[in-house]
């Protein structure tokens, strides 16, 4: 059966090959047209330079306008002018040493510079060069080249770089720290002083760091507060492997964070105080031996007196004892129902005695400071008692003014009797007065300010102070005594600023000075 063939508007034509070709011909050539149109525009838009150079002097064919915005220099200034005569001249030769075996033999060649703007300043460039050969030749025809400032990312880099140089080579014992405590670096004094090295498969714990106590701050106190407020600064000891003892540091933590501010690292900036402790003991020492010196001074000063007042009452226990031997030696018998009290008597006057020479032992012996709640008028009354004899040869009544109620005070007992004695003796000798005329007075009075300080004062009715500027008074060997040294308030102004306070004088309105310090009452 013969089948009919298709209607002619059904049949499938065949394509005109030569038609095909020459339309598809077309629409090659209209696309690379379109192509280099829109790469012709991305390279007059584009904030890179982009720029093409002769392959032996490098002299621009055609750059970019964004030569403008990185160089200075229009696109008419710099065609023709070759990039040798802009490298910066360190960078000249590294390039010209390069070039033959990187540039043209890779094809591709990527490297920053230093390359001279049109006012005369320097900015880094990165630069990616291709060479474009000739396809049948392989001669090389010319350079093609993108270049962007990188100059905020080199200075960036280099600045890191000196820094890092600054840490390592640093007095200061410095270590980075991960935020789960593990020590990613040390820099060089850090390592030798504490006898440890950092290494990637095997980091140090921060505890190694540090002794227990100093590393139970950190956790505690220093990492929280450096995590919340930025930075934490206070002392602490780290531990030296190589010496086996622990290194006093005075130490600031810092946080370090991501540009979306999740912590990053922290790090530790220690300062090595063993010299400046060291310094500071002995410093302590030569303090307490000037102050014990000054309590030996100012009980030689008070020989005659103490040793009248300690006669007084040895020379009664001779009398009692004579009486009791006169009456034994009358009548027996009768003697001994009589003896009971002056028996009483001696071994209260000997207590006495015994008393006086313990006060004296007490103030004057060598120890390191106790510091204690005090009752101040005990106290007082117990100075006033010590310098009765010093009042009565200068003619001077000693009052205790201090309110009974009046708070006690956080200190040392045997400092404070110290500048409370020289404070007295001053007065004292201020207002000394012939043994006929009406004795001066010399007195000390207290009160508690607003912060429950207490304030503490010795006034006199003498003359008042010698000097114009009281602060004269405190400098060391100044006296206005022809046998002074100068030592005593000096001394007792040191003692006060080791309790936290300040020793000030000044004349009284109705005559007299007037010598006030605080002490703390917690």
């Amino acid at each position: 059966m013969l089948m009919s063939q298709p209607p002619e508007s059904a049949r499938v034509k065949k394509p005109d090959s030569n038609k095909q070709s020459s339309s598809s011909e077309g629409l090659i050539q209209s696309t690379d047209v379109e192509r280099n149109r829109l790469l012709a525009e991305m390279a007059e838009q584009s904030t890179d330079m982009i720029s093409r150079h002769t392959p032996g002097d490098w002299r621009f064919i055609y750059a970019s306008p964004a030569v403008t915005h990185l160089l200075g220099y229009s696109v008419e200034e710099i065609v023709g002018m070759s990039a040798y005569e802009l490298y910066h001249p360190d960078d000249v030769e590294d390039f010209k040493r390069r070039s033959p075996s990187v540039s043209y033999e890779r094809g591709l060649y990527t490297h920053n510079y230093r390359f001279r703007c049109k006012d005369g300043h320097y900015t880094w460039l990165e630069s990616t060069s291709r060479s474009i050969r000739d396809a049948a030749t392989d001669e090389l025809k010319e350079i093609l080249v993108v270049s962007r400032d990188v100059s905020q990312r080199i200075n960036a880099e280099q600045a890191n770089r000196r820094l890092a140089r600054v840490l390592e080579h640093s007095s200061d014992l410095v270590a980075f720290v991960t935020p789960d405590h593990r020590v990613s670096q040390l820099n060089e004094a850090a390592r030798d002083a504490l006898g440890l090295e950092v290494s990637g498969h095997d980091p140090l714990q921060l505890k190694m760091l540090f002794t227990p106590e100093s590393y139970s701050l950190l956790q505690q106190q220093a990492f929280p507060e450096a995590h919340d407020q930025g930075s934490w600064r206070g002392e602490a000891d780290m531990y030296s492997r190589i010496h086996q003892q622990a290194i006093p540091v005075m130490l600031e933590v810092l946080a370090h964070r991501t540009l979306d501010n999740r912590l990053e690292y922290f790090s530790t900036v220690a300062r090595d105080m063993t010299a400046i402790k060291q310094a500071e003991a002995k410093q302590q020492q030569y303090q307490q031996e000037i102050d014990h010196a000054a309590r030996l001074i100012t009980m030689g000063e008070m020989a005659t007196g103490l040793a009248h007042e300690i006669n007084q009452p040895l020379t009664a226990v001779v009398n009692y004892v004579r009486g009791i031997q006169r009456r034994m030696q009358t009548d027996r018998e009768s003697a001994l129902d009589d003896i009971e009290q002056p028996l009483e008597r001696i071994g209260n006057t000997a207590l006495r005695a015994g008393e006086i020479v313990r006060r004296m032992m007490d103030f004057t012996r060598k120890s390191d400071p106790k510091w204690e709640l005090l009752e101040l008028n005990s106290l007082v009354n117990d100075l006033i008692g010590f310098c009765g004899s010093a009042a009565k040869r200068h003619n001077v009544v000693l009052e205790n003014g201090l309110p009974e109620n009046i708070s006690a005070v956080y200190a040392d007992r045997i400092q404070l009797e110290q500048i409370l004695l020289n404070l007295l003796l001053n007065g004292i000798e201020a207002c000394h007065r012939a043994e006929h005329r009406t004795p001066l007075k010399v007195w000390l009075e207290a009160s508690t300010d607003k912060t429950d300080q207490v304030i503490i004062s010795v006034l006199d009715q003498g003359p008042g102070l010698p000097v114009a500027d009281p602060e004269q008074l405190f400098e060391q060997f100044f006296t206005t005594k022809a046998d002074g040294l100068g030592m005593g308030l000096a001394i007792s102004r040191t003692l006060i600023e080791r309790h936290g306070g300040q020793l000030q004088a000044e004349n009284r309105a109705d005559g007299g000075a007037k010598f006030s310090f605080i002490l703390s009452s917690t």
